[in-house]
Formats: structure tokens, C-alpha cells, sequence
């Protein structure tokens, strides 16, 4: 585990200060905070060295990282990372990254594409090993607050919202970042999931991972890729009570369709085809 530290392996090739921090995670146990901010402490060190120092740049100014969370069902996960985008980084509607999709099986897409149940059983995700999750494109600086979004979603006891509803390795809880595990943005998750409660534990990511409470899997989301889901699910109404978006909200996915800002699905349109 990340949160609940085992560090096992942690190397910096000492000619290439571009070599990615290397660390193996064992099963979950639990161990005493020091470990894990000594870890802490020494992925920042690790970072200093190999990333080096850079001027500030501003937000929108930065290129953009591809990212993902899954919580559950998609639908309001959706909607919260949609209402985050305009509140921390100020985008309009035309401008908005959140889609909703999937991520995380071992086997990829099947034909080229990845699909929700349906009567044809197409590319189904749930066979191909997937789990609902929404896709962002961010600003590095700005990950740590998308962090904090995600984490916020968890109850005091790391419970999702639909926990007792959606059950199952479908709506299990994941991050994709570049380099997974072994990638710069780790010591971020962590740091922000702290200071958000310290509410969840986190493990590598390994494909087909199975669900569990309070711990989230850390997927190399260049290994395992976001597949975007059929347009029907894209800006829905969440699934709990009192999720019944407004219409302005609804149709933004066929506002952003019109202007080929969506996204393409090949999918099935519907669960009867």
C-alpha cells in the first residue's frame, strides 16, 4: 500500500536524473504514520532531484495531463468533476474535459471498442475487466485539488456514495495518472488524500482489481488507457436521490456532439442495441 507504507525498492539512477522513482508495494498492512511520511519525504527528495527546478507557470498557460477517477457510478461522479472544472480552473461549458467511460481491465478494448452491457453483449466492459470511471484533462499544477474533489466524494469511513448499491469490480475505486505508482503525481495523490481526511488507502493497480472499501487502485493510465463511453451516459442524471441534474446540465452532451467536442463512441446506443 502507498497510504499505509511498505517501501520496499527505491533507487535514482545516478546518470539519467530523468529515471523514474522505482518502488514496490506489498499487501495491504497496516504501518505506523512515520513510514509513510518518511516515504513521503523521500519521493519529495527523489522529485527535487530528477525533475529539477522550473519557473511557475500558470494554469492555463501549462500543457495538460490525462487523468482519471472512478468512485462508483459514473453518472455523479460526472457531475461533480464538471461542477470542478468551472470552480478551480474557470472553464465554460464549450470547454469542459469530463467524460464519462471506462478503464482498468487487463484486457484492453475488444474490436476496438469498449461498451456497457448490452443484449449483443458487445465489447461488454464488465468482461473485458473495466470499472466506470470519468476522464479529465488538468493542469499538473492543479492535481492536487482534483485530488481533494475525489477524496471528497468518500464518507468519513471511505463509504462511496453508492457503496451499498453498486457493488462489484465495475464500480470500484481507481486513479489513473501517467506512470501509475512510479510516476510523479504519486507523492501529490497521497499528500492530497491526507490533508482530505486520510480517509483512503491506495495500491498498485494490476488489471481486473477487485472492490473494496476505503482502497483505490493506482492505474498507469498509459498501461491501462480511458475508453469513452456512449453518449447516453455522458452528463446524466446521477443515480441516488436528489441527483436529478438540471436540463442545462443534461444537454451538454448533445451541445458538445454538435460541435464534435464529445467524443466518439462505437458502441451499441442503449442496452438493447
Amino acid at each position: 500500500m502507498i497510504r499505509n507504507l511498505a517501501l520496499t525498492t527505491l533507487f535514482v539512477h545516478a546518470l539519467l536524473v530523468s529515471e523514474r522513482t522505482v518502488f514496490a508495494l506489498t499487501n495491504r498492512v497496516s504501518r505506523p504514520d512515520g513510514s509513510r511520511r518518511a516515504f513521503l519525504s523521500n519521493t519529495a527528495v527523489i522529485a527535487a532531484a530528477g525533475l529539477g527546478l522550473s519557473s511557475p507557470v500558470h494554469a492555463e498557460e501549462e500543457g495538460q495531463i490525462d487523468v482519471y477517477f472512478g468512485c462508483g457510478c459514473f453518472w455523479h461522479v460526472q457531475h461533480e468533476f464538471v461542477d470542478a472544472e468551472k470552480r478551480i480552473l474557470g472553464r465554460s461549458d464549450d470547454e469542459l474535459t469530463a467524460r464519462a467511460g471506462y478503464a482498468g481491465g487487463k484486457a484492453g478494448a475488444k474490436n476496438g471498442k469498449v461498451c456497457y452491457h448490452n443484449a449483443l453483449s458487445i465489447s461488454d466492459y464488465g468482461s473485458l475487466g473495466h470499472a466506470e470511471v470519468v476522464s479529465l484533462k488538468i493542469p499538473p499544477s492543479k492535481f492536487s485539488e482534483f485530488v481533494t474533489e475525489y477524496c471528497n466524494l468518500f464518507s468519513e469511513q471511505g463509504y462511496r456514495p453508492d457503496q451499498f448499491g453498486d457493488r462489484g469490480s465495475e464500480y470500484r475505486n481507481l486513479v489513473g495518472i501517467p506512470g501509475g505508482v512510479d510516476g510523479q503525481y504519486t507523492k501529490e495523490l497521497v499528500n492530497a488524500s491526507m490533508n482530505a481526511g486520510d480517509k483512503l488507502d491506495f495500491a498498485k493497480g494490476k488489471g481486473d482489481d477487485s472492490d473494496q472499501r476505503a482502497l483505490v487502485w493506482v492505474m498507469d493510465s498509459n498501461q491501462y488507457p480511458f475508453y469513452i463511453a456512449e453518449q447516453y451516459h455522458q452528463f446524466h442524471d446521477g443515480f441516488n436521490f436528489g441527483e436529478n441534474y438540471p436540463n442545462s446540465y443534461n444537454n451538454l452532451a448533445n451541445q458538445l456532439n454538435k460541435k464534435e467536442k464529445l467524443g466518439k463512441s462505437d458502441c451499441p446506443n442503449g442496452l438493447i442495441g
